[in-house]
């Protein structure tokens, strides 16, 4: 039973240029998915089905799923795959790992099973080449899990090759700005759930807000319990598209909801367009879409859902 409030899906739409991208590769569609936390309570199954309808319409070259598919208790990824297994894409699915993936001694191994068992491919610290030698997927362990390298899997590659990072949480940016990153797609902060326009997300908020909120209060009010201001430490990147060094991230605000819900800040399926770099071009001014994507709007985004 779905009892979390939730807002319409929103279908972000987005280009993104790429330096060095091959011409082959010149208006390659991806669409991200992220955070499902598929177990009942905190994803309804209407917003699920417009999710992968959304994604099926949009026709894309490559999907990619970047985490957390279920809450705990890895046994509703068996429910899941049965959805999933519609999705539809050219060149694959390709998926990582979240923290809530690796919860119990069993889940990676049993949400790796079930995903592979409907053709999406699992990536675990590994390169794969679905869009040919010209544009990798990199796909990294959890950050918090002991696994978590870049060193010797970033190694593998060319400096000159240009390449998508598949990263569950936004913070590995910081790490990988010692690295080549042209597109890294991450989720994981449900881009903050409450946010509020003109500000952000609520939750880097929560120290000031918790000395004046009775203890009675604050226990149903997730924002305010001291744990989840470790979800992340940039909190600015909680949504959005954002440069970080010399590198490109977009942060998906995910599918699931978590008590209380979510406030000016919609489940989201994003749909990325590729373009080539110029010669000489600066990916800041090309990609001027992503101040306004950073601060919560969308110049090309449409809303799905009643």
């Amino acid at each position: 039973m779905h009892w979390v409030l939730s807002e319409p899906l929103s279908v972000e739409d987005l280009t993104v240029a790429i330096a060095d991208l091959p011409a082959s590769l010149q208006g390659t569609k991806l669409v991200q998915l992220s955070d499902f936390h598929y177990d009942g309570r905190r994803l309804s199954e209407e917003i699920l089905e417009q999710a992968i309808a959304a994604s099926n319409e949009a026709e894309p070259d490559l999907v990619l799923l970047t985490g957390d598919y279920v809450t705990d208790d890895p046994f509703p990824i068996r429910q899941l795959v049965l959805r999933l297994k519609h999705l539809q894409s050219r060149a694959g699915i390709y998926a990582i790992l979240g923290n809530h993936d690796i919860c119990y001694p069993n889940s990676k191994a049993e949400i790796t099973t079930a995903l592979t068992s409907i053709g999406i491919h699992v990536l675990w610290n590994e390169v794969a080449y679905p869009l040919g030698q010209g544009l990798p997927v990199v796909g990294l362990a959890d950050y918090w899990s002991r696994e978590f390298k870049i060193t010797s899997v970033l190694s593998q590659l060319d400096a000159k090759t240009p390449r998508l990072v598949l990263s569950h949480n936004p913070d590995t940016a910081e790490l990988l700005k010692k690295w080549r990153g042209d597109l890294q797609l991450s989720g994981h902060t449900h881009g903050g759930q409450i946010r509020i326009p003109g500000i952000g997300p609520v939750v880097p908020l929560y120290k000031k807000l918790r000395r004046n909120v009775p203890k009675s209060v604050r226990r149903w009010v997730p924002c305010l319990q001291k744990e989840l201001a470790k979800v992340v430490r940039h909190w600015e990147w909680a949504q959005g598209l954002h440069h970080v060094g010399k590198n490109q991230m977009y942060v998906n605000r995910g599918l699931g909801t978590y008590f209380p819900g979510r406030l000016f800040c919609p489940p989201e399926v994003t749909v990325i367009t590729l373009e080539k770099l110029s010669d000489g071009e600066s990916a800041y001014a090309t990609n001027a879409l992503s101040k306004f994507v950073e601060e919560g709007y969308s110049l090309k985004a449409t809303t799905n859902g009643n």
